[in-house]
């Protein structure tokens, strides 16, 4: 007997879910096998966007202190772009319910103008990440999405697209973009006609057709060139 196409996509479906579900026990594997009991990820949400602020998080986990309900709880866990924000404020309160530690950063639009966004996102994960170790007894190893930070105490590493393989990172990546996304949300309120709760900040075209539409409001940035900017008078 052949399989209908309805039949192979309901299983396609089914076996993306089943790889989702269980990307937090993958995840977790990456850190154990680090060999360090306290691991601390962190990670940014809004570097690429024309309005907002950047939001840097760091988590610390305890390896040997996760129970099995933890572990269960956070099965999905995975790189924040690859959950919907209803899936991301699920995960958010495991997330703060499992780690140790959590500290997050965030960077004003004129601050991100004065310094610039690179410095200022390097700064940004530096302060996360010692907002969550400093003070702690015994070795506690610093992952990074990406980027090594300068002029930091602790031992770290640069982990290439961290936040789809290290726990910690995706679970930073997690509490950044949901503390992000609920200040737009909320900036939407103060500031209307930018539609901010729908984009958040990031450059879409409806976004761009806003700001054509009625210039920038004091949410945008104004330190690097877009396409929008391009076309403005200012």
């Amino acid at each position: 007997m052949g399989v209908s196409s309805r039949g192979s996509a309901s299983s396609a479906r089914s076996r993306r879910r089943r790889r989702r579900a269980g990307s937090g026990q993958r995840l977790f594997a990456f850190d154990r096998r680090l060999g360090v009991r306290l691991i601390a990820g962190a990670d940014e949400a809004g570097r690429g966007c024309l309005a907002g602020p950047l939001v840097a998080a760091a988590v610390l986990f305890d390896c040997e202190a996760l129970t099995t309900r933890d572990l269960r709880s956070l099965s999905a866990l995975n790189d924040s772009k690859q959950h919907s924000a209803e899936a991301r404020e699920e995960l958010y309160p495991l997330v703060l319910r499992s780690a140790a530690r959590i500290h997050i950063v965030s960077r004003c639009v004129r601050g991100i103008d004065a310094r610039g966004l690179h410095k200022t996102n390097l700064a940004a994960l530096r302060d996360a990440l010692r907002g969550v170790s400093d003070g702690v007894p015994g070795e506690v190893l610093c992952l990074v999405d990406g980027f090594s930070v300068a002029a930091f105490e602790r031992p770290q590493r640069a982990i290439i697209d961290g936040d789809a393989t290290s726990a910690a990172i995706a679970a930073a990546s997690i509490v950044a973009k949901v503390t992000r996304d609920r200040y737009m949300r909320h900036a939407d309120v103060q500031h209307p006609g930018w539609s901010f709760a729908e984009h958040v900040g990031y450059s879409t075209p409806s976004h761009r057709e806003a700001i054509l539409r009625q210039g920038v409001s004091p949410l945008h940035r104004m330190s690097f060139q877009s396409l929008a900017y391009q076309q403005l008078a200012l």
